[in-house]
Formats: structure tokens, sequence, C-alpha cells
């Protein structure tokens, strides 16, 4: 028996193309560019949902370091510091802390470096 294809054919270039929308030229009415564009996007969005960890504790550290400089360390020492009196603070608690409290911050340092 033959088969007709238009229905899902159709459904499937429209969920193409409604996934390209907010894309320009003719990748929104193009389905081969549409699907191109499309495939391309869900790579670097799967690939950057784990760079975006990478480049977070970058920051939390780069920030770390401004306020531990500015409590007159580095944050390597800090780090060590906070190892060896065993405070266990992970980089994204004292990042933020060195942002919003930095009276708890400069606590903590105090506390770690005797």
């Amino acid at each position: 028996m033959r088969v007709k294809r238009s229905v899902t054919a159709r459904n499937r270039h429209k969920k193409m193309l409604d996934a390209a929308k907010g894309m320009q030229h003719n990748r929104t009415r193009s389905f081969r560019l549409a699907k191109q564009a499309v495939t391309r996007a869900l790579e670097y969005g799967y690939r950057d949902r784990r760079n975006k960890k990478r480049d977070l504790r970058g920051l939390w550290i780069t920030r770390i370091n401004a306020a531990a400089r500015a409590e007159g360390t580095t944050y390597g020492k800090l780090i060590a510091a906070l190892k060896a009196t065993k405070i266990e603070l992970d980089r994204k608690v004292l990042a933020e802390l060195a942002v919003n409290e930095p009276a708890a911050f400069t606590a903590v340092v105090k506390t770690a470096v005797k």
C-alpha cells in the first residue's frame, strides 16, 4: 500500500521551524537551514551547561581572592588555612559572603588565618 507522508513531514518540519523561532534570516523559513541551526544550538546548549559550572567556579575564585587580598592574605593561603582549621565552606558560599556579607567574610578569614 502506498504511504502518503504529507502530514508527517509537515508536522516534522513545523516542529523544527518552531524550534528555530527567534533565529535570523533563512533559518526561520528554510527547513534545511533551520534543522542545521537547531541541531547546532542544542549541541552548544549541552556543552555550555557543563562549561557554566567551570566558569562560575573561576568567578568565585576571583571574588574570593580579591576579598582575601583586602584582608591581607591571598586566595591560596586562605584556602589552605580553611582546610587546616577544618572550616568546610565551599567556594560558592565564600564568594557570596565576600560580595554580600563583608563582615562575615572578615570573621571567617580571621578565624582561619591566625
